[in-house]
């Protein structure tokens, strides 16, 4: 069906006939009664009904004079998208039947797949259709002949092939939309530009979920097309395949022409809607998401990372809105009807990943960097008005002219948007030109954020910039490779940060907790894998987006152009040779890379001989009953080269750092000034990526230390230490006390990086504790380590300076980490100081909780008080407009001991004009995490997981995110046997994802059996003394 035809019928649809046509799409209903009553058959006509026959006739005869008002309306209609359905002799002859969709093209489209836009004509001037032969949708006999003319020379087709077979290379896209908000629709012209590298007669290029109404190919404008045979779109690995009729040439360049349709999808990934309230009115707005795969949802496009080209952008759109894209709008040609064509100036070099575009009614505010670049921050109307993102332009401008002294290296284009939208699948992308943000993660109200929310912001922004030249600038070849960009950008949201807070020490603290930390965790599974793994199929390529790959002279040579990891270590190389050190990097780091996981080193001293030690690495995995199944864990192929610091001290004195390269299974070495009281310190600052486990004697020394001096051991090795133990007994390598001995010492450590590692380490601990009959003991026993330092530091006041925020940030955070901790664990003055802080705010209505433990107070508040409470926050989230405080009273509902309120949450959580889609995972994620209604987020998981895939099944973090959320912290046999039946049952795609939860909950179930008692029998002695 041409598109002016899908308009004519838009005019009729109702708002709930749009919606149903949606659900048609994504296969959710089946034919509706009204449209069943329709068809069913009329009675004949006899001689006594003659009088009703006239009635029949008249109304058949003013049936045609309506259609014929609708046609020529249709008509009209038709002009709107001129530049979509081409015109005169610059079309190809196509087929009806190789206009091929797939389920997601609307019923109607399907349906008048044979019809053409009447101002198609071919280059003879024949109507569309005349030219070629039949192609058809994969299952149809186009494609069917085309698969088994390969069958019968038995080779693969290209087509079903995960990489595009590289015989045509893109130079150029033009590319002309027009976007109709009235019904969420699109159409589109592409012309690509592509050089033919090796002869062939197939063209494909990625296309998904749209409808093909045209092609052509040409070799020049002037040549003429030539003749094609068919086309047809192959769903299973989102290709578009054009058949000629002779083989393009060698060496010769060529223009692909296709006129297309889609819809806007109400979802969060390719050319998407979303919508805001204002002024109690809904407004809308369509903007794109195309990393790592989802450009093809767009344009029919070469959506590979290693296929950059250059872009020419049109949109044509109602004048009530703005369009935006990578560049800036050369011109904008307004029409008399009220629409408007923004024409964009041409891209450099890019990949499609990073190619971008909205249409929307937003307004901006605007800053200039010191070379002259534009930089714009769209939000909201009432966004704008408040100041909202005035925090986020200024350290924009700041951090482009930061990173261009940083690299020696330009900012590459004359400007650079920040878009905040209401709905987005990530924090953020770095659209080259036009970032994208969700509102969460941009917009700020220096009167009600947190110092905490203040830091997410700037560590968001300064990461998606960085990507301006790590990943937009220089791309990785392909996504085996993503952490190249991912890694850089993510180590740079802590140097950023220090260059704008100085006194923060981000990138020597917080990157040590917040980063190698946490991807320990998860690198800590069997089914964990390496940096840079292998791609070969396309669900693959969502894998590979994970925290792994975003937590563990090079942008100049490769400018505009791609690179892998490969031209890293000789870059690398090349800068060591320069200062007279020849060392091979790619032998090194491939072992760090191209192996999963990471090591312990253990480090066990010689009883009978002095100042020798053995050193002994192997993989550390958390359930070490995998080693045991899996023979593949368990051989000697797990080896790394590992530059090993190492110290030796005593109580009051540590010596300077040796290093000692550890390459075999095991190895001895002796250590100088080694005696019978001094103790060794392994992985100096934890600089190095792996654990470090002692014998028992070693640890004691350490642990007195801490007791007696701990100034003397550094502050990132404090936080080491606390991480290194808990993970370590957690796995089985160590006996359950030594980390809770390890933080005996807290109560005097006034440093925040020690504090975090010991709050970070214990959350997992007590969700494995916190549903077991003896729990009150372990939280009697780290109420006792937390008392003392939360006396001392008391509750915060309500001010929050720009003096107070730079000087004052790690006082603070540690204010809010022994808050956050006493509250948690039930600390009766800091559950009373809650409770009086909410009663002050709804009595008063006046809120006057310090802006920096508000989450804390709303979380414990819900917890502890009735229903009321619950209620006034519930209707504190309708009314703020502030994202920052929408985002915690939100997750402070799910705080809540009332079950039936916790079900109702989940209920409510679902519904997207409640609650975004993104922020519903964090509400069931949230619910799961407390014990209460760990049970009730994990049944309703089961219950509702077709509705939960089918909303986030290919957004890439956000389907592990959940599934990692719900089942983390399952415990029990029968869970772990309910997670197991589910599998069976329900899931097909996510099997990296389920992997990850079976090996977690057995890991969970294991830990119980065999050390539950342990630790609990080591906790009642400590308690009696």
């Amino acid at each position: 069906m041409s598109l002016a035809e899908k308009r004519e019928q838009s005019f009729s649809f109702t708002p709930m006939m749009i919606e149903e046509d949606a659900a048609l799409r994504n296969g959710s209903r089946g034919l509706s009664g009204q449209w069943a009553d329709a068809a069913a058959v009329r009675p004949r006509t006899t001689e006594r009904h003659i009088t009703v026959h006239k009635r029949l006739v008249l109304g058949f005869a003013i049936s045609i004079l309506a259609l014929l008002v609708v046609t020529m309306i249709a008509v009209l209609l038709s002009v709107r998208i001129e530049e979509c359905g081409g015109g005169g002799g610059d079309t190809t002859a196509d087929s009806p039947a190789g206009r091929a969709g797939n389920g997601s093209v609307p019923a109607a489209a399907a349906a008048a797949a044979g019809s053409t836009h009447p101002n198609h004509k071919s280059a003879a001037g024949e109507s569309l259709g005349r030219g070629g032969v039949e192609a058809e949708a994969p299952g149809t006999a186009g494609g069917e002949d085309e698969e088994e003319e390969w069958q019968r020379r038995r080779e693969q087709p290209p087509w079903t092939q995960l990489r595009l077979p590289g015989h045509l290379r893109p130079l150029h896209y033009n590319l002309m939309l027009s976007a109709f908000m009235e019904n969420f629709t699109f159409c589109g012209e592409v012309n690509v530009q592509v050089e033919c590298l090796n002869a062939t007669r197939y063209i494909v290029l990625h296309a998904h979920r749209m409808h093909i109404e045209t092609v052509r190919v040409a070799e020049d404008r002037l040549a003429g097309a030539l003749r094609v045979s068919g086309f047809f779109l192959y769903p299973q690995t989102q290709v578009f395949v054009v058949v000629l009729n002779r083989s393009l040439e060698a060496q010769r360049s060529y223009n692909l022409k296709i006129i297309y349709n889609a819809p806007i999808e109400n979802e969060l990934l390719g050319f998407f809607r979303s919508s805001y309230v204002l002024y109690g009115e809904r407004r809308f707005l369509a903007v794109t998401q195309f990393s790592p795969t989802h450009a093809r949802k767009a344009f029919p496009c070469f959506d590979e990372p290693i296929y950059k080209a250059t872009f020419k952008i049109s949109i044509k759109h109602q004048a009530t809105y703005l369009s935006l894209s990578n560049m800036p709008v050369e011109t904008s040609v307004f029409e008399e009807d009220g629409w408007v064509t923004d024409h964009f100036s041409q891209t450099p070099l890019m990949s499609t990943y990073y190619l971008a575009w909205a249409v929307c009614n937003f307004t901006y505010r605007e800053t200039t960097t010191k070379n002259g670049v534009a930089v714009r921050l769209y939000a909201r109307p009432d966004a704008i008005r408040r100041g909202s993102g005035d925090y986020a332009l200024n350290i924009t401008r700041r951090l482009i002219e930061f990173y261009e002294d940083y690299f020696k290296v330009p900012y590459s284009l004359p400007k650079l948007d920040l878009l905040a939208v209401p709905k987005h699948p990530y924090a953020a992308m770095e659209n080259w030109g036009l970032s994208v943000f969700v509102e969460q993660r941009i917009l700020l109200d220096p009167s009600i954020s947190s110092l905490s929310y203040l830091l997410d912001v700037t560590m968001v922004i300064v990461h998606e910039l960085c990507h301006q030249w790590f990943g937009d600038l220089v791309t990785p070849v392909w996504w085996e490779d993503v952490w190249l960009k991912e890694g850089f950008a993510h180590y740079f949201e802590f140097v950023g940060t220090d260059y704008l807070y100085p006194g923060w020490n981000m990138e020597k603290q917080r990157f040590l907790t917040d980063v190698l930390h946490e991807v320990m965790l998860l690198d800590g599974l069997a089914s964990s894998h390496p940096v840079s793994q292998e791609v070969q199929q396309a669900t693959d390529i969502d894998r590979v987006f994970d925290w792994i790959a975003y937590k563990k002279d090079y942008l100049t040579i490769h400018k505009y152009g791609n690179a892998a990891r490969k031209d890293l270590w000789n870059t690398l190389s090349e800068a060591l040779k320069k200062v007279g050190k020849f060392v091979n990097i790619q032998e090194v780091m491939d072992q760090w890379t191209l192996q999963m996981g990471y090591p312990v080193i253990t480090i066990m001293g010689n009883e009978t001989t002095d100042n020798v030690v053995g050193i002994s690495q192997e993989h550390f995995i958390y359930d070490l009953d995998v080693k045991i199944k899996d023979h593949g864990l368990e051989n000697n192929s797990y080896l790394w080269q590992i530059p090993l610091t190492i110290a030796v001290g005593n109580t009051s004195h540590i010596s300077s750092e040796a290093i000692i390269w550890v390459s075999n299974k095991s190895e001895h070495h002796r250590i100088a000034s080694l005696d019978e009281g001094s103790w060794l310190l392994g992985n100096i600052n934890q600089t190095g990526y792996f654990r470090v486990n002692y014998d028992i004697r070693n640890w004691r020394l350490l642990i007195d230390q801490l007791m007696r001096n701990h100034k003397v051991i550094s502050v990132s090795n404090r936080a080491s230490l606390i991480d290194d133990a808990f993970n370590l007994a957690r796995a089985g390598y160590l006996p359950q006390n030594i980390p809770l001995e390890t933080i005996r010492y807290l109560s005097k450590e006034k440093e925040f990086l020690p504090w975090h590692a010991a709050s970070r380490a214990l959350y997992p601990l007590d969700k494995l504790l916190d549903r077991t009959e003896n729990y009150n003991i372990f939280n009697e026993y780290i109420l006792k380590q937390v008392a003392s330092m939360y006396l001392k530091l008391g509750w915060p006041t309500n001010n929050l300076d720009k003096s107070f925020v730079q000087a004052s940030y790690q006082h603070e955070e540690l204010r809010r980490e022994v808050i956050m901790l006493a509250c948690s664990f039930g600390n009766k003055h800091c559950h009373q100081q809650a409770a009086t802080l909410i009663s002050d705010w709804i009595s008063s209505n006046r809120n006057r909780i310090p802006l920096n433990v508000r989450d804390i107070v709303y979380c414990t508040g819900v917890s502890l008080m009735d229903e009321d409470v619950w209620e006034f926050i519930w209707m504190k989230f309708h009314s703020t407009t502030a994202v920052s405080e929408k985002k915690i009273l939100l997750e402070a509902l799910t705080c809540s001991d009332d079950r039936n309120l916790l079900n109702r949450l989940l209920n409510l959580s679902l519904n997207s004009e409640v609650v975004l889609d993104q922020d519903a995972i964090d509400v069931i994620i949230h619910v799961a995490r407390n014990p209460h209604g760990r049970d009730l987020a994990w049944k309703f998981f089961r219950e509702k997981w077709k509705i939960l895939n089918a909303r986030y099944g290919e957004a890439l973090f956000m389907n592990s995110k959940l599934i990692s959320g719900v089942t983390e912290f399952l415990n029990t046999q029968n869970e772990l046997n309910e997670l197991k039946n589910f599998i069976k049952t329900y899931v097909e795609g996510s099997a990296a994802s389920f992997s990850r939860a079976v090996e977690t909950v057995e890991a969970n179930v294991r830990w119980q059996m065999l050390y539950k008692e342990e630790l609990f029998q080591w906790l009642r002695k400590s308690l009696a003394h």
